[in-house]
């Protein structure tokens, strides 16, 4: 029994560490382009970006670990059961179950490793990343801006850049409004650039060839047009300003500390449901581990495919179906249709039973 398990583990790790690898690699890859543009066309440091990227990466294991271990196990039971060895091994006396034991204890152990990993690293890596992003936001604001939309980025202005190259624009449009029955006061030029003040955590825009509304000192509330061939603008960003400041939000918490925002909204009197659902889908999302390996062994062995391109359909089909439900589960239990304890637990339960039907047919037969 013990040469039999190890070969089974053999077959089976092979196919995780390499689909591990593959899957990390791709979904890295996507983020890569978007950081190569901070440096092309943003011109954003390569140190920030490098820090970016590393904080960045953790975040996709909790989402690739579970879908490796599905797919090596539908690999390495598929090719088991493809060449029939499965049924010499039944027709020796040895239950199927027990040959796919080792699997579902390794998966069990991926997904008590993963709960420690989405309630310690990630959050700290997610918190990371977004004191980064401030970070580039101050020393390089257009980083974060996009042509041809409307900016809220910036406390009490909105602007319309109709073209940006790295620190220049073209063509800018800056709203203030003035307030409810007011008339919004409107600055429009024909060049700008930002200049970037990190250390007094400061942005200043220079706009080139413009207009600008000013106010009648008799009136306030008119204004009259000025001609201007520069024109200084100090702008604050809306949110954190100082990146050692930026607010915790409930991806960037452990679960103790969002215990503690639930005690503290309570005393407020306000509905703790979004923290509670955040709670529920670090620890339901760590246990997909083991749920793809329990849903995945019976399919592997009754499908009895050895051809990987079928085994990575089984596999795309699975995981889209199941995060399509937990993307839904978690819009219900947002709004409060379903307590977030059952809502965020659905897919895993639904999964679950279904492998555990599977394997019972299967021992049984």
């Amino acid at each position: 029994m013990k040469i039999l398990r190890n070969y089974v583990l053999r077959e089976y790790t092979g196919p995780l560490f390499l689909s591990l690898g593959v899957l990390t690699f791709v979904m890295i890859l996507g983020n890569l382009v978007k950081l190569a543009e901070l440096i092309i066309k943003k011109g954003v440091d390569f140190y920030s970006v490098a820090k970016l990227f590393f904080f960045m990466t953790p975040y996709l294991i909790t989402y690739t670990l579970p879908i490796a271990t599905l797919i090596a196990v539908l690999l390495s039971l598929g090719r088991l059961s493809g060449d029939n060895e499965i049924i010499a091994i039944r027709a020796s006396g040895i239950n199927a179950f027990l040959v796919a034991l080792p699997l579902l204890t390794i998966s069990l152990i991926l997904s008590l490793i993963l709960v420690i990993f989405n309630d310690r690293f990630i959050p700290y890596a997610h918190y990371a990343s977004r004191k980064t992003l401030t970070e580039i936001g101050i020393k390089n604001p257009t980083a974060a801006l996009e042509p041809g939309v409307f900016i809220n980025s910036f406390q009490n202005y909105v602007l319309f850049i109709y073209a940006i190259d790295q620190n220049k624009l073209s063509n800018v449009r800056v709203y203030e409004p003035q307030g409810a029955g007011k008339p919004t006061r409107i600055i429009v030029a024909k060049k700008g650039e930002f200049i970037a003040i990190p250390e007094k955590n400061m942005i200043k825009l220079k706009l080139m060839d413009g207009t600008a509304d000013e106010p009648d000192p008799d009136n306030p509330s008119n204004f009259y047009k000025l001609n201007f061939r520069t024109y200084y603008m100090s702008l604050n960003l809306a949110h954190a300003q100082d990146k050692d400041a930026v607010e915790k939000k409930p991806k960037d918490m452990t679960i103790k500390e969002l215990k503690n925002e639930v005690e503290n909204l309570k005393k407020q009197k306000i509905d703790p449901a979004p923290l509670y659902t955040e709670i529920n889908k670090k620890i339901a999302l760590a246990f997909s581990c083991f749920v793809f390996t329990l849903l995945g062994m019976p399919l592997a062995i009754i499908t009895r495919r050895r051809e990987k391109s079928i085994n990575f359909g089984i596999a795309v089909i699975i995981v889209l179906i199941y995060y399509l439900l937990l993307i839904g589960s978690e819009t219900l239990s947002l709004q409060g249709f379903v307590p977030p304890g059952l809502s965020m637990w659905l897919p895993n339960i639904i999964f679950g039973i279904i492998g555990a039907y599977l394997t019972h047919r299967l021992c049984a037969s």
